[in-house]
């Protein structure tokens, strides 16, 4: 008979390969999975209670806010604020850096996460799923500060992501491989159901929004033709599938084998990615990392990338380490003008250049341009309280 692991045990087994281990850490995942099994509940009965739909308001990147969204945005923080294990959270529905009450212990960890990524796709019943990885706190303040945020992801020191679909999964790493544990609702356990997930080593999936294949670079329509074999330069073309929720397209693509693509394209609100670093391809990209693959922005290793702020959004290739350089390849060749203006926003010297503007009051400084300046300094707030003056396209 296979042995039965839940998620507590087999995380309690991870952390007694570290001696020095307070537990700590340990408590933090596993306040992750007792939200991950609330919002499943919820998401199960969406279209029993009044849980489904949007609401009046929108979050930090001008998305509005779903039901759903905000309820599980609020079990995860209601979780984790009062434990004395986190020095703040950096969540996509907040500005900012949320930091602890001060009635309540701080801790040495800083967690950011996407509480409901894909939420468009509720009212459809279609795959979405909650996104979050954690950090070390480093500086010596009480609260988390964006030091503490602003760390490359080859740093991070944990990540994970649940799906909520025909069943519900937990998929997280420590660093020391992938596990995937599926939700039993008959004994409300988390249970160990993919060990030491890694990448099959032949793709067999593209996972790409097509509808904006008129707005990418050259290099990015001439990688898609690769993949779809349409220049008779591979044996066998990869299959297209797409969700249209990042967290579901790249566990699709993590099993089965494939990569998953959001590019840069010529839209200005577009023109460097639509994926947020912190909240989404750092985490993502360090899963996929640890079970053998590659995630990139078409220029490197997504987890070397240093972040300049905390609504950085970056183009994504990720998947078999193969499929995702020969993306880089294309894009070198093909996309010069292109990776000469990301170099900058990438490096985040042109940001810093246009906060200095907007600090001495240049008259030349855009809205834009004073809206990463907020973001500095900002602290968390939801964005129903903003108002919409801070809205970002």
């Amino acid at each position: 008979m296979t042995e039965l692991i839940t998620i507590d045990r087999h995380i309690q087994a991870q952390q007694r390969q570290y001696p020095q281990a307070t537990g700590t850490f340990t408590k933090l995942l596993q306040d992750m999975a007792l939200a991950a099994k609330l919002i499943s509940k919820q998401t199960t009965r969406a279209g029993l209670v009044n849980i489904l739909g949007a609401t009046e308001d929108e979050n930090v990147f001008g998305e509005v806010q779903q039901k759903l969204d905000v309820y599980a945005d609020d079990t995860i923080w209601r979780l984790n604020d009062h434990t004395g294990v986190l020095a703040g959270v950096v969540s996509e529905e907040y500005d900012g850096i949320r930091t602890i009450p001060e009635r309540y212990p701080v801790g040495n960890y800083v967690l950011i996460y996407d509480p409901l990524d894909g939420s468009s796709n509720i009212d459809v019943n279609t795959s979405i799923g909650t996104i979050f990885s954690i950090h070390r706190k480093f500086t010596k303040d009480r609260d988390a500060v964006e030091d503490d945020v602003l760390q490359e992801g080859k740093r991070l020191i944990a990540a994970g992501y649940v799906i909520y679909g025909s069943s519900t999964m937990f998929v997280y790493s420590s660093g020391i491989g992938v596990y995937g544990f599926t939700l039993d609702p008959s004994i409300g356990e988390f249970v160990l159901s993919h060990d030491n997930i890694k990448l099959p080593e032949k793709p067999k999936y593209y996972s790409a929004n097509q509808g904006n294949e008129k707005y990418w670079p050259t290099g990015v329509q001439k990688y898609i033709r690769h993949l779809q074999g349409l220049d008779g330069d591979i044996e066998k073309p990869l299959q297209h599938r797409y969700i249209g929720s990042m967290v579901s397209d790249v566990h699709r693509n993590l099993l089965k084998g494939g990569v998953f693509l959001y590019p840069g394209d010529i839209r200005e609100d577009r023109k460097f990615g639509k994926i947020r670093l912190l909240h989404e391809a750092q985490a993502l990209g360090f899963i996929v990392d640890q079970a053998g693959g590659y995630a990139s922005d078409g220029v490197g290793n997504i987890l070397d990338i240093r972040p300049h702020s905390i609504e950085q959004t970056v183009p994504v290739f990720m998947g078999n380490r193969k499929e995702v350089e020969l993306a880089e390849q294309f894009i070198r060749e093909n996309d010069k003008s292109w990776l000469r203006n990301y170099a900058v926003y990438r490096s985040g010297v042109q940001i810093e250049a246009e906060v200095l503007r907007a600090v001495n009051g240049d008259s030349h400084s855009t809205d834009d341009t004073d809206s990463v300046g907020d973001a500095k300094t900002a602290k968390a707030t939801p964005k129903k309280d903003q108002g919409a003056a801070t809205k970002k396209t």
